[in-house]
């Protein structure tokens, strides 16, 4: 492959779009803001913070889904969109940094800085409608007109209108895409590269888990082998997740994606709604991780546990919603796996951290093991006939 090629983003005779330099570059980005959500969980373990995180961390992740459509859609490689792309991603910043006081007193700062990288995400759109005199309807459209300034009216608020109005924006944007689902239905998408950019999010997110590993471990000051046992059954939980994504799934969500016949039902479920799960799922079990490790001697207390097992659980039973949406076929081993973690979840309060590290690691480690025997029986049966 030529280095034009490469850098266009295509392989030879218009090949396999691939992911390129400047999108890895602006997905670095978003590894400090997924760090700052799981800062600004670990301040409270409750519902009330699972939802207030959600919300705030919404707008960050549907900027990151509104740039891999886009690059998807245009070849990344042009300088005026890499310098778009750079753009955003100096405004996805300065939501990062605004965080963990999104709440308080950055809240106009993480406000603006979203409506600021949707404008710029939907520059083009606006340069044509200047040319066409027509605005299309759709999440872009959605972002800069209706999401972005309702964020910014409920940063001058305060408190729990704040919260409502920002979750009122959050609802918005998610359900965009269901909403102009008729408009949206003629797209068409490049499965592997947007599949892979997806991933990518994932492995950001379980990137993110393995720093919670290590900086724990630096917190408890002495590395004991009480501390040291649990960094070894945390990163074999870790390593278990990425297993259960990427040894299987990621080839599905690819495979669904080439075969539909709407690209945009697939894009909408799969990878924008049950990724959001997935990597919502792996930063509450980062956090979880983070106090275990710690304090492995210790009971967790039930508001970790709850992350701990709950974001587990909740990551294992997506793949159960993305399958159904891709094949209608039941996952019955990752649910099954799912029903597990819930099951052992009243335990955690009365054991050792470690101990429900270790269970938790045996449980993702058991449901991949049996997963590759069934991928390898049923690959014998068919060399078989």
């Amino acid at each position: 492959m030529s280095e034009q090629s490469h850098q266009a983003g295509t392989g030879p005779a218009g090949g396999t779009k691939r992911v390129g330099s400047g999108e890895l570059f602006f997905d670095l980005v978003f590894v400090v803001a997924v760090t700052q959500v799981s800062t600004l969980l670990q301040h409270d373990h409750g519902w009330a913070g699972l939802l207030r995180a959600l919300v705030v961390f919404v707008p960050v992740y549907w900027t990151w889904v509104g740039a891999a459509v886009l690059t998807n859609q245009r070849d990344a490689s042009r300088p005026g969109l890499r310098i778009t792309l750079f753009a955003v991603a100096l405004a996805a910043v300065f939501m990062a940094l605004a965080l963990p006081q999104a709440y308080g007193e950055r809240g106009l700062l993480f406000a603006l800085s979203y409506w600021t990288g949707r404008v710029l995400l939907g520059s083009g759109l606006l340069r044509r409608a200047a040319r066409t005199r027509r605005l299309p309807a759709n999440p872009y459209t959605v972002a800069m007109f209706v999401t972005g300034p309702l964020l910014v009216v409920g940063a001058l608020t305060e408190g729990t209108v704040r919260e409502l109005i920002w979750a009122c924006a959050a609802v918005g944007d998610l359900s965009s895409s269901t909403v102009l689902r008729s408009r949206l239905a003629s797209m068409h998408m490049d499965p592997e590269h947007l599949a892979e950019r997806f991933g990518l999010f994932v492995l950001i997110a379980l990137g993110e888990s393995v720093v919670a590993i290590g900086a724990s471990a630096q917190s408890a000051g002495q590395l004991s082998v009480g501390v040291g046992a649990a960094v070894a059954a945390a990163f074999v939980l870790a390593c278990g997740l990425w297993w259960t994504y990427f040894h299987f799934a990621a080839d599905a969500f690819v495979h669904s994606l080439s075969t539909a016949k709407v690209q945009g039902d697939i894009t909408r479920f799969v990878l924008s709604y049950g990724h959001l799960a997935f990597i919502a799922a792996i930063i509450v079990v980062a956090v979880g991780m983070h106090d275990a490790v710690a304090h492995p001697a210790d009971h967790l207390p039930w508001g970790v546990a709850g992350l701990l097992f709950g974001g587990s659980a909740l990551y294992l039973a997506t793949f159960g919603f993305t399958r159904w949406a891709m094949f209608r076929q039941v996952s019955t081993t990752r649910l099954s796996a799912a029903g597990v973690v819930v099951a052992v979840l009243p335990v955690a309060g009365y054991v050792p951290a470690l101990v429900s590290l270790v269970v938790l690691a045996v449980v993702v480690a058991g449901v991949n093991v049996v997963e590759l025997m069934l991928v390898r029986r049923r690959s014998r049966s068919i060399s078989a006939t």
